[in-house]
């Protein structure tokens, strides 16, 4: 299926969003969000990731992001995304302790089995969603939107006080969890 967004240029800043298949909650477990942390640690260091801003919800991630020249965001984000998908699933599978293992599993599968692209797991949702930031006020209004998303869902008072996001970065002298370059 043909998604109607696509990146524009990659060294601009680009609104990225990409969720987990069905909307599973697997980003509650500590480990799942550690596999999706190394993997943009790693596309920074080595595949040419600007990263500008970020927050990982219990299902769904938004990326303000670039890429460095000569290197299409769209292959990092395919790879990323091939690589984290794989090594979640194996993570559920040998987590005897994760209480929704049988039921992940059976979701992923099951949404495997309806995309001919995969051969038996489906983890992410097919689309990325996007949208190149052309202006400050796009800047701007996608960085509030993304870093109030844990407010919103009720999960922290302040911005700042989310782990797994980039508003600590941006709200106080502090740095998160992954290196990114303001703009």
């Amino acid at each position: 299926m043909a998604s109607r967004y696509h990146f524009g240029d990659n060294e601009k800043p680009h609104f990225i969003t990409f969720a987990v298949v069905n909307w599973i909650d697997v980003f509650t477990r500590a480990a799942n969000v550690q596999v999706l942390l190394d993997s943009l640690k790693f596309c920074i260091e080595k595949k040419g990731l600007k990263l500008h801003a970020w927050v990982i919800m219990s299902n769904h991630v938004h990326l303000i992001a670039s890429a460095k020249e000569g290197i299409k965001l769209a292959d990092i984000m395919r790879d990323m995304k091939k690589f984290t998908s794989r090594q979640i699933i194996a993570s559920i599978e040998q987590n005897e302790q994760e209480s929704r293992k049988d039921w992940m599993l059976w979701m992923f599968k099951r949404a495997g089995a309806k995309n001919k692209n995969n051969d038996t797991y489906q983890f992410w949702q097919q689309d990325n969603h996007p949208i190149e930031l052309s202006t400050n006020q796009m800047v701007d209004q996608r960085m509030d939107y993304l870093h109030t998303n844990p407010v919103k869902a009720g999960l922290v008072w302040e911005p700042q006080h989310y782990k797994y996001s980039s508003a600590v970065d941006y709200y106080s002298a502090e740095s998160g969890l992954l290196t990114i370059e303001k703009i």
